[in-house]
């Protein structure tokens, strides 16, 4: 069970000045704790602390971050079921799928740990004409300084760690802004930090009303601001972030192309777009949204992915048995709802699903989408995945470019003249060749182009953004 109530941390430090933000269970809609809220005095202290942190943070030892990242390791397995139960109850995953993104939060922290001791340096060879000769290059990666984050609700433990952990691995000092409506994993993740030895000040973890957030996104004494959420939202925030680096890892409607010869068995395809599209109700940026089939196969695996839609299991998220869990509350499904019924009025048929609950959204299947219709073009973040089939390769890859986001892209195909066509043509972060859109390994780049954002995670790239070159150049006399 969760705790009656969690304080916030500011300066490494719990702090428990009220518990007005009440956190819900997502499947029963009951409060079931309360969790202190900073107001703007707080969040003021936080980027002051950070600051006197810059320096001390900056001289940390490498092997002394790794060492924190460790430690972080070492108590996220001694707490793991905790974990999995926390996501289980604020964001309602399932709890299989809750353990299994606590396996990927020690990953990304034990990828961080390997990090911090790598630097990232460089000898430049800078003799590339005569009056250059005797000259020598070398170069450092050193932090950018204190950083803000703000991260959204589908992934409260591992989307935390991708901000977090390459921040203490580059020597950055933070605040983290958790959704308010799963604050609870950062807090215990905040628990663990506080018991190493970053120097004090070394992150705040604050839930923030919106009408005090402003100086997270707009102070120039934080150098860089790392926001993950809806596309509208990100715009926003980079418009108002002035002179700090921005890194936005926004939205998707994710596209898997299923070519005539696609090198794999339609049932190995039909249970892979399945989990790509349902995983944890469809709410994930990279969920499989559209699905372009080759005519040839289009019959053959649209029966079998109706077939295991209907065979997944909606229910409670802490029974074993449960496959299909809650969206994060009962308005999001309803306007999901909304979306497919007016696909449904402008001509698509509904294969499977289509039925709510609450906030249960039954795994759906359709085709017959409109091009234009939102439940196409827009972001639809739950469990639908729309079918459509096509005649030539060139006309799917210009059906997956023609919208406005580019974050991940899946294709099921064994011609590698295909593969390489497809990974210079489409305009997207990434190119999954043999598997849907939706696969992530927490050390590879992540991110999007278009309207899904700029910058990547993954934990070597995200140290990146969260450093700058420095150059040093030695004239021999």
């Amino acid at each position: 069970m969760l705790a009656e109530r969690y304080p916030y941390y500011l300066a490494n430090r719990p702090r428990q000045p009220n518990a007005e933000l009440a956190v819900t269970h997502k499947y029963s809609g009951e409060v079931v704790t309360h969790v202190a809220v900073a107001d703007a005095a707080a969040v003021e202290e936080a980027i002051a602390a950070a600051v006197r942190a810059a320096e001390p943070m900056r001289k940390l030892a490498p092997y002394a971050r790794q060492a924190v990242l460790e430690h972080c390791v070492r108590r996220f397995r001694e707490r793991a079921e905790e974990l999995a139960l926390a996501l289980c109850i604020e964001a309602g995953k399932p709890l299989r799928d809750a353990r299994g993104e606590v396996d990927r939060l020690i990953d990304t922290f034990k990828a961080a740990a390997e990090e911090a001791v790598r630097g990232g340096g460089e000898v430049l060879n800078l003799e590339v004409s005569k009056r250059a000769a005797g000259y020598r290059g070398f170069t450092q990666r050193v932090p950018v300084g204190p950083c803000s984050f703000i991260t959204p609700f589908n992934f409260p433990l591992n989307l935390v760690a991708h901000k977090v952990a390459p921040a203490i691995a580059a020597g950055c000092p933070f605040i983290l802004k958790p959704s308010d409506r799963t604050p609870v994993s950062a807090l215990i993740m905040a628990e663990i930090l506080a018991e190493t030895e970053l120097p004090e000040g070394a992150f705040s973890v604050l839930p923030v009303r919106l009408e005090d957030i402003g100086p997270l996104i707009e102070d120039d004494r934080l150098k860089l601001l790392s926001f993950t959420g809806s596309e509208k939202v990100g715009w926003e925030l980079k418009a108002r972030a002035g002179r700090k680096k921005v890194v936005l890892e926004l939205g998707g409607n994710a596209a898997c192309v299923v070519d005539e010869a696609p090198g794999a068995p339609l049932d190995f395809i039909a249970d892979r777009v399945a989990q790509g599209a349902f995983f944890q109700a469809g709410q994930s940026c990279i969920s499989v949204q559209r699905v372009l089939v080759h005519a040839s196969l289009y019959d053959a695996l649209r029966e079998k992915l109706v077939e295991r839609a209907k065979a997944l299991r909606p229910g409670h998220p802490s029974d074993e048995a449960t496959t299909l869990g809650p969206m994060i509350d009962e308005p999001a499904a309803r306007r999901l709802e909304g979306w497919i019924q007016q696909a449904v009025q402008r001509g698509a048929r509904v294969l499977a699903g289509g039925g709510r609950r609450g906030s249960v959204l039954d795994a759906t299947v359709l085709e017959g989408v409109p091009e234009d219709a939102s439940l196409s073009s827009e972001e639809a973040f739950g469990p639908v995945v729309l079918l459509q089939p096509f005649d030539s390769f060139d006309e799917a890859l210009a059906q997956v470019n023609s919208g406005r986001f580019g974050l991940q892209a899946g294709l099921f195909t064994q011609d590698l003249s295909r593969a390489m066509k497809a990974w210079d043509e489409l305009e997207v972060g990434g190119v999954v060749v043999g598997d849907v859109p939706s696969f992530r390994v927490d050390t590879m780049p992540y991110g999007g182009v278009k309207g899904s954002g700029i910058g990547r995670e993954g934990v070597k790239y995200a140290i990146e953004d969260m450093t700058e070159l420095r150059l040093l150049v030695l004239r021999q006399a």
